[in-house]
């Protein structure tokens, strides 16, 4: 799942993408992946693109939040949290 979000992100041209490996350090997750956008509707664009390409892979607890606004997006996907600013 980790390369799927990679592979998504950076062929919507995310900008400073960064997994951070969380295993052994937090019981919140495994894996925190830090993009950015160039601007809201690229966020948002990603950010759609993440959640269906998400429900493709079967993640049934999908949990986002900032969609409203698109300065900051939040995707929980249970092992793995995605940060898009």
């Amino acid at each position: 799942m980790l390369d799927q979000i990679k592979d998504n992100l950076e062929d919507d041209k995310a900008q400073n993408l960064v997994v951070l490996n969380l295993i052994g350090k937090t019981e919140i997750a495994d894996f925190m992946v830090i993009a950015s956008g160039s601007s809201q509707r690229h966020i948002s664009a990603m950010a759609e693109h993440l959640r269906r390409s998400l429900k493709n892979l079967g993640v049934k607890k999908l949990a986002i939040e900032g969609n409203a606004q698109c300065d900051w997006v939040l995707i929980d996907a249970g092992d793995i949290i995605i940060h898009i600013f």
